[in-house]
């Protein structure tokens, strides 16, 4: 992890969003179009930016540690970056780590030409892979799993770049929703289960592809549609689109986790509001879990949308009993162990004539491991709260998530470890509860989850895996064998 940059969560105390791509083809400024994209993104990840462009002789490609406004702020970035093609990237490490070696888009000088690549997700036999890949001879830039992906397409047979980005993709396993960038155009796809997100939208002549329907919204850009679960689509320069679907049809499974907290709440995800579904989980919440009191308060931000939905069903007033400093900059990132304590009250402060005597319902998005929690339940009760009851617009994170968010291991897990009880006793609230998995399942439109054939990803409330996790297989029984006693074999 990456601690130069300043909105960090001090406690690691939030799931990370897992990385931002954005792509334009057919513009004359493609890279100052994706340095805005990319603003507009840079909630996915906020450790580095990349852009890569081509100018229809050459590859061109600017990268940094930080955040887009640091690195592409001034013309001169941009003017290392030519071209009517552009594609970018917004990182936060899940696999690979934190150095400029795998800041994305990744590229290569293939036998057929140059290839650039961005990727958002994670690739859960990326170990094995790369393992045979450098048994083969490969010899690997980065620690990226996505150089898989290049190394797989420069050792494919077949004869197009479609058929050898297909190829590859055949061998994969886990999350990925790409953007690719070739001298004959711009390629997007997703993987079968869809589980990353991907749309396409058109500015001008101009075709361009983002993670999230915000990002067409801040370039201007009208939105067309989503990018089908195991769609390929190729873009020209002159615009010409055509579609592929190599794997057939799948039984679509995109992450329900998009809708609780990771895309804007001004996005449309799945053909849904975000900021609908976030209300419509605290309404959900309200009914399933009512309790008396005086004021409902959002941790701020991410908790007001849900906080919003319970106060409009239970009739209890919404107030900002807690208030958010955004400026929490980079003269508190790396502190002292008595500074970072205090991380949350930086960050967070009760707004003490709101709260003061009062019986407060706290709505936040999700609980991970609990630390956070446990200090805004206390700066209510400092501040004067009567009562405190914690509400969480998701089922309990119990499970680790391994196609693109960067979650901690179980044991560290607060619901992977204790019980209702045992969280509620931990974090110091009167009461806690969490909204139900259908209730989850209501909120984003549906009469509920499907048991046999779950509509969505949500592997971290459910422990139930869409697709093989190869690389977790290989570790676990890694460690099995490192607890035999000396002498036994397993």
């Amino acid at each position: 992890m990456n601690l130069t940059h300043p909105y960090l969560d001090l406690d690691g105390d939030k799931l990370r969003e897992e990385c931002g791509v954005f792509g334009v083809i057919g513009r004359a400024d493609a890279a100052a179009t994706c340095a805005l994209g990319l603003h507009a993104l840079q909630h996915r990840g906020q450790e580095a930016v990349g852009i890569t462009s081509f100018d229809g002789t050459e590859f061109f490609t600017v990268r940094g540690l930080g955040h887009v406004a640091e690195n592409f702020a001034t013309g001169e970035s941009i003017a290392e970056l030519p071209g009517l093609m552009a594609a970018g990237h917004v990182r936060y490490s899940t696999t690979g780590g934190a150095s400029m070696r795998n800041v994305q888009p990744l590229y290569a000088d293939l036998a057929s030409g140059g290839f650039a690549v961005a990727h958002n997700g994670n690739i859960s036999n990326a170990r094995l892979l790369r393992q045979e890949l450098v048994q083969k001879g490969a010899i690997f830039q980065s620690t990226s799993d996505t150089e898989v992906i290049i190394h797989l397409v420069a050792t494919s047979r077949y004869p197009t770049m479609l058929d050898k980005l297909v190829d590859a993709l055949r061998l994969v396993e886990g999350a990925y929703a790409l953007i690719v960038m070739t001298p004959r155009g711009m390629m997007a796809c997703r993987d079968p289960l869809g589980i990353r997100p991907l749309v396409m939208g058109k500015l001008g002549d101009a075709i361009v592809f983002a993670s999230e329907t915000v990002a067409l919204d801040v370039v201007g850009a009208e939105f067309i549609r989503q990018i089908e679960p195991g769609e390929f689509v190729e873009v020209d320069f002159d615009s010409t689109i055509r579609s592929h679907r190599p794997f057939g049809e799948a039984r679509p499974r995109p992450c329900i986790f998009e809708h609780v907290y990771f895309s804007r709440p001004d996005s449309i995800f799945n053909d849904r509001s975000v900021y609908a579904s976030r209300r419509n989980i605290g309404m959900e919440l309200a009914k399933e879990e009512p309790v008396e009191a005086d004021l409902v308060v959002p941790v701020p931000d991410s908790g007001v949308p849900a906080a919003i939905g319970y106060s409009q069903q239970s009739g209890i007033p919404f107030e900002l009993g807690i208030i958010r400093s955004h400026y929490v900059g980079r003269t508190f990132i790396q502190p002292s162990d008595g500074a970072r304590n205090a991380g949350v009250a930086r960050k967070h402060n009760a707004n003490r004539a709101i709260v003061a005597g009062k019986r407060i319902v706290l709505i936040d998005d999700s609980i991970v491991r609990g630390t956070t929690s446990l200090k805004i339940v206390q700066m209510m009760r400092d501040a004067g709260a009567k009562e405190v009851h914690f509400r969480v617009a998701s089922p309990p994170t119990g499970h680790g998530c391994y196609y693109g968010v960067d979650t901690p291991e179980r044991s560290k897990l607060l619901a992977g470890r204790m019980d209702l009880a045992a969280m509620r006793e931990f974090i110091q609230a009167d009461s806690l509860a969490f909204v139900s998995i259908d209730g989850l399942y209501r909120a984003v439109g549906l009469a509920g989850r499907d048991n046999v054939n779950p509509q969505y990803c949500d592997a971290c409330f459910t422990g139930e895996y869409p697709t093989s996790l190869t690389d977790n297989a290989i570790v676990q029984a890694e460690e099995a064998q490192l607890k035999l006693p000396v002498g036994k074999v397993a």
